[in-house]
């Protein structure tokens, strides 16, 4: 741990951009634990407070950039993509677009200090059309408050960081399985939730040419368009009834109960 602290000190401004890169990119590489350390260090006079914040910054807007522009040129599709993904159920792209319809260009205030929430809101501000300024500013000013926050939550700690590397060091290998192990289990355990969670769909879907052969039939069915408003506004389905899923439970007995039901998801 002693030399973890050592190399941080050396390449913490690298390591901040890249490790933010990285994360705000879609890895599954948590941030919080280099922030505190690094504001702990600045504390110490061993790091400089600005320079964190402003590695981190740019590292932010590096990979929020790249995600805005694929939003602009490839809509509703990377939605889709980031979905496909994701260690969560594909209902983090929904809870996304709803924080984000609701609240607009504020979300991205916020988006840093949630889980799977930054990479969606980023493309989702260029599919709604908010300009690139706005873009900018909004997600300046969210990771600003982002990574000062985290900065100033390890700021107290500097006298303890030390001790953790000393006792670190006397626990050799085992530091790093406590470290390592948690993370590993908590990304194995979101991954066999997906595969189960896709392994039960898969016995009750119907593909597309399916539908069509039971409407040319004749066969009474509802199809029932559960996507968001937004997204479905791009690749609309005649003739289905549209209750986006969070409107579910309040508008469920517009659904007719004397056919077979079919819903239409992302």
């Amino acid at each position: 741990m002693t030399h973890t602290i050592d190399f941080v000190v050396r390449h913490g401004y690298a390591l901040v951009f890249l490790w933010v890169l990285l994360e705000q990119g879609g890895l599954p590489l948590p941030s919080l634990p280099l922030l505190l350390a690094c504001g702990a260090l600045a504390r110490d006079g061993r790091l400089t407070a600005h320079w964190i914040v402003l590695t981190g910054v740019a590292g932010c807007m590096t990979a929020d950039t790249f995600w805005y522009m694929l939003g602009r040129r490839r809509g509703a599709k990377i939605l889709r993509l980031i979905c496909r993904v994701s260690l969560e159920p594909d209902s983090c792209v929904r809870q996304t677009e709803t924080a984000f319809l609701r609240y607009g260009s504020r979300s991205l205030l916020i988006a840093k200090f949630i889980p799977g929430l930054s990479a969606v809101s980023s493309p989702m501000a260029a599919i709604v059309g908010v300009p690139f300024g706005r873009f900018a500013a909004f997600d300046v000013a969210g990771a600003l408050i982002w990574i000062g926050s985290y900065c100033a939550l390890g700021w107290p700690f500097s006298g303890q960081l030390d001790r953790v590397g000393d006792i670190a060091a006397r626990m050799g290998s085992g530091a790093a399985v406590l470290v390592i192990a948690p993370l590993a289990a908590w990304i194995a355990w979101k991954f066999i939730q997906r595969r189960r969670f896709l392994k039960k769909l898969a016995g009750s879907r119907i593909t597309a040419e399916e539908l069509r052969v039971k409407l040319d039939a004749g066969e009474e069915v509802v199809v029932v368009d559960v996507r968001s408003t937004l997204e479905s506004d791009f690749d609309a389905v005649p003739g289905a009834l549209r209750i986006p899923l969070e409107d579910l439970d309040a508008r469920h007995a517009d659904i007719p109960r004397d056919r077979d039901i079919i819903l239409f998801c992302s």
